[in-house]
């Protein structure tokens, strides 16, 4: 039986844990994967252009391809898997992205124009901007997803250790997009062993170093 529900902030980031042995027997169904998607898409991303794309691996065969490519960990066929992409091309999402606020009157045409020449600007001419904004914001979304699992009762594990290339070409990823992170999620069978954390005032720096 799914765990109940949380809903308080603080509870569900406390108690967020990395789970790497799941239920096997419990299977996540595409109305719950939709869901949770949803809400990670609602994360922030520099010009609102939504930098992410999501491939979910939920099928047996689909599992056992990527298995290899995550190095043999096993929560990959005991889980259901959201790879989290980013866009290398976001600023193609521009008019998409504004045009309905200018057609709504929430935008006036001039700053649309603006927002765009910036973000062409940007992308045409600083070498590290697609990689850095498609990186750095798809990570918002799979932390926002991992978040909103575990508020459903489900748990989740980021992983970082996979062979991007082969994935790439195992699952006929376009070059528009980035491998960022693979994220399990499920039912834990064994909880979460919670890990320390430095102290706040070792992480903090005021005003400069």
């Amino acid at each position: 039986m799914l765990k109940t529900e949380q809903t308080d902030f603080f509870d569900v980031v406390r108690n967020r844990h990395s789970v790497r042995h799941y239920d096997a027997s419990y299977q996540m169904s595409e109305q719950q994967i939709t869901e949770l998607l949803e809400i990670a898409g609602s994360a922030p991303s520099s010009w609102n252009l939504q930098h992410w794309k999501f491939l979910t691996i939920t099928d047996r065969a689909a599992k056992e391809k990527l298995l290899p490519i995550a190095y043999g960990q096993k929560q990959i066929v005991e889980s259901s898997v959201v790879a989290v992409l980013g866009d290398l091309e976001a600023n193609r999402n521009a008019e998409a992205v504004y045009g309905p606020a200018v057609e709504a009157g929430l935008m006036p045409e001039e700053v649309k124009a603006n927002l765009i020449g910036q973000i062409e600007a940007a992308y045409a001419n600083v070498p590290h901007v697609p990689r850095d904004e498609a990186i750095r914001n798809a990570s918002l979304a799979a932390m926002q997803l991992m978040l909103a699992a575990k508020a459903k009762g489900l748990d989740s594990c980021p992983i970082g250790g996979f062979d991007a290339g082969r994935f790439v070409e195992a699952f006929g990823v376009p070059e528009r997009y980035i491998p960022v992170v693979l994220i399990t999620i499920g039912k834990a069978a064994v909880p979460a062993r919670p890990s320390t954390r430095f102290p706040v005032e070792q992480t903090i720096v005021w005003n400069g170093f």
